[in-house]
């Protein structure tokens, strides 16, 4: 019985995702598939809030000498003394849900598995590919086995933070696949791990464990200086939505066929492109970085660069209470101040200047200044980041209204 083949029927038009449902403890009847043999066998399915058991079903004796056994003896056999018979289902394979992760996804190709999908725990352990018999059965295991490891997750996060202080705490972890860039294989896609921690953004390739693994990360970000996007999700069957939450910066083009793709873009163009199994998972990640990105700029409070400027060294900062400050970097003498009300526009040549339109409140006129950064594409990203924190310090609804993701995934 194979996996792959047509989709089922198109669910109703309406929202794509639901909400991560609390954890919970269920059963079911389902296939497990082998990719090898393409064939598939019945087995029951116990989910807890911490393991997923697999059981098998067997036929074992409930009554005579043999009570224990899984097969009849000969009936000449002068010990058979009415034996009795009966199938039960035998746990065979648990899987634990701490940090484990999910996936729906043929290895080694782009192909969605409809109505399936694999548990694989954090020691490697897995559940084997299983199978549903209907779409809605395959949704409602795929949340619920989500929502006991997000469960877990979190679990996970309050242990660590009892160990940080209040200005590194995890605000947001879990798994996504991210895109290979360039690389020739044809496994598009590869698990990543990922945390919202204090000041960074920690890219991982296993999940920290201890205080100790958060120095192995393969990629640490300053929160400041880097910019979440969601670029596309599910919407209703093959339609979908392109969604840019930052239109003055350079838009990217991917050819991934996955929903619920969002990137990161770091300082000097860098960028990573991932995925995640639900819509739901993709409105929480949009959530968390708006939000660890504001309590690193409160934190914070400034950051500064050096820039040049009609032909001098200077230092560039930006100030959640002041605005913008342009001083020479020896003299420490304020050449100009710029409160973020005031900037009203911006160019930039995407290598390493860029034109700031200021205001002045004086004369109403608009005042260009041309700055040289060596790292344009962070200066901007924190410019963003320190904009956005301004208003939603004074809006409490602006994070929800800037959500694109949230608005599909949780309004009606």
């Amino acid at each position: 019985m194979s996996t792959e083949g047509p989709p089922p029927p198109a669910a109703p038009r309406g929202r794509p995702g639901c909400l991560l449902v609390p954890a919970r403890t269920k059963t079911a009847i389902a296939l497990l598939y082998d990719e090898e043999s393409e064939n598939a066998y019945d087995v029951r399915l116990k989910l807890t809030k911490e393991v997923l058991t697999i059981q098998k079903q067997d036929v074992i004796c409930v009554g005579g000498s043999h009570q224990g056994r899984n097969a009849p003896s000969s009936p000449s056999s002068p010990i058979a003394k009415d034996p009795r018979y009966e199938k039960r289902w035998l746990d065979t394979l648990s899987v634990p849900l701490s940090m484990a992760r999910i996936s729906r996804y043929k290895a080694g190709a782009e192909k969605l598995r409809w109505n399936a999908f694999e548990v694989l725990a954090l020691d490697g352990v897995s559940s084997g590919i299983l199978q549903f018999y209907t779409a809605q059965d395959g949704a409602d295991w795929l949340r619920a086995v989500s929502a006991n490891i997000r469960e877990l997750t979190l679990q996970n996060m309050k242990m660590a933070n009892k160990c940080c202080s209040p200005s590194n705490q995890v605000v947001h972890m879990g798994w996504v696949n991210e895109k290979l860039q360039g690389a020739d294989s044809s496994q598009t896609f590869r698990p990543k791990f990922l945390a919202l921690k204090g000041p960074s953004f920690y890219v991982f390739s296993t999940p920290p464990v201890s205080t100790f693994d958060w120095v192995r990360a393969e990629r640490t970000y300053h929160l400041c200086e880097v910019l979440f996007k969601v670029h596309k999700f599910w919407l209703a069957e093959d339609c979908w939505l392109q969604a840019n939450l930052y239109l003055g910066l350079q838009d990217f083009e991917f050819e991934d066929q996955r929903p619920y793709c969002f990137s990161v873009v770091a300082g000097h163009g860098k960028s990573h492109v991932f995925n995640v199994e639900l819509g739901s998972e993709l409105a929480v990640w949009e959530k968390s970085f708006q939000r660890a990105t504001f309590m690193e700029v409160q934190r914070t409070g400034s950051r500064t660069y050096m820039c040049s400027w009609q032909g001098e060294m200077l230092c560039f900062t930006v100030d959640f209470a002041l605005g913008f400050t342009c001083f020479e970097s020896k003299t420490k003498n304020v050449l100009w101040r710029f409160k973020f009300s005031q900037l009203k526009g911006s160019s930039d040549d995407g290598k390493t200047r860029v034109k700031l339109l200021f205001q002045n409140l004086d004369t109403k006129q608009i005042e260009t200044k041309e700055l040289e950064f060596q790292d344009l594409t962070a200066v901007l990203h924190c410019i963003h980041s320190f904009i956005a924190a301004k208003v939603a310090s004074v809006d409490p609804g602006f994070m929800d209204s800037q959500s694109l993701a949230r608005k599909y995934m949780f309004s009606s």
